[in-house]
């Protein structure tokens, strides 16, 4: 039984991790996996036309994992049936419990390659796409399940769209309230969820939906899970500078226990992306600054600590810098 029965049999409320680039990287899922774990994990999303490139060794990086993630989901986009059957194959025989499909994301760049929100607007192209990934993750002998996240319509709401990815009987569609006009600019319409779980219903009763846009909590999300019907929540930039998001039994983090945390995953980041012998870092450690922006907030001085932060450019730097902030502080 793969995960999505699992989690479909078991009848909770669940929450899972959204995607996101430069962010859920192998460091930064691993300090979930210790603090907090979310029911299901997503990578990145990658390019399959990157991964099926002969360059593509530097997105397998993004595509690193280790067993306390799992579940694991890797995500993957393109407007390209080939690329997607062959990136497909790829990651089932890298092991993942799981493939989706990014045909929500808005970024222009996604969408010159046909991917993301562009599929919405050519649904012949994204139902081809969905079976070749369907064919790659075959090949393996596994045959993972494919899921696919996308968003309520383009310029527009259409539930013409959900109902059309419904009819392919996916083992779990996410939907991120707002449209691709949208984009982040307005609150998610949690509103059109029931009627979107009615849809389900109908068309695919065993198709997981899970619900995305606007959740602050783990207990704002079992809210709106109530309220809409829905199986599950993604939380995207609410779990930023939160390790301990889906902890069990949450509790607010005191400034100093946040910073040592930041050091840990400081720490993790170099460790699984730093400079090597005679090499180059595999990330920048630049993609730390968002995180340091996340974790540092909230309390008197955090503005002038972020400052200082910003300009660290290892995580030795990172500690040192902290040290001595904690030091004058509970001096």
């Amino acid at each position: 039984m793969d995960f999505w029965k699992k989690l479909k049999k078991a009848r909770k409320p669940f929450s899972v991790i959204a995607p996101m680039a430069n962010v859920t990287d192998a460091a930064f899922r691993r300090m979930f996996a210790k603090y907090g774990k979310p029911d299901v994990m997503w990578t990145e999303f990658v390019s399959a036309d990157g991964l099926v490139s002969p360059g593509r060794k530097n997105l397998l990086i993004d595509l690193r994992y280790s067993p306390k993630e799992r579940p694991i989901v890797a995500q993957l986009f393109t407007g390209h049936p080939e690329a997607m059957k062959k990136a497909a194959a790829i990651t089932a025989k890298l092991g993942f419990d799981g493939i989706d499909i990014n045909m929500g994301c808005p970024d222009r760049a996604v969408e010159r390659q046909g991917g993301g929100s562009a599929m919405i607007k050519d649904p012949k192209n994204a139902l081809k796409v969905l079976e070749a990934a369907r064919e790659g993750a075959k090949i393996s002998g596994k045959d993972i399940p494919v899921s696919v996240k996308t968003r309520i319509g383009y310029n527009k709401v259409d539930l013409d769209w959900i109902r059309l990815l419904l009819e392919q009987k996916l083992p779990a569609l996410t939907v991120h309230l707002r449209t691709r006009k949208e984009m982040s600019d307005v609150p998610a319409h949690w509103g059109l969820m029931p009627d979107i779980v009615k849809l389900r219903d109908e068309i695919s009763p065993e198709t997981l939906v899970i619900g995305n846009g606007d959740v602050e909590s783990l207990e704002d999300g079992r809210k709106k899970i109530r309220q809409s019907g829905c199986d599950g929540v993604m939380i995207g930039c609410g779990i930023f500078g939160k390790p301990w998001f889906f902890e069990k039994r949450p509790h607010e983090r005191t400034p100093e226990e946040r910073l040592k945390i930041l050091v840990e995953h400081a720490k993790l980041f170099e460790k699984e992306f730093g400079p090597r012998k005679s090499s180059r870092g595999l990330k920048s450690f630049a993609v730390m600054r968002k995180h340091f922006k996340a974790y540092v907030s909230g309390w008197d001085g955090a503005k002038e600590l972020r400052a200082e932060l910003m300009k660290a450019e290892n995580a030795k730097e990172v500690e040192t810098i902290v040290k001595h902030y904690l030091k004058a502080v509970l001096k």
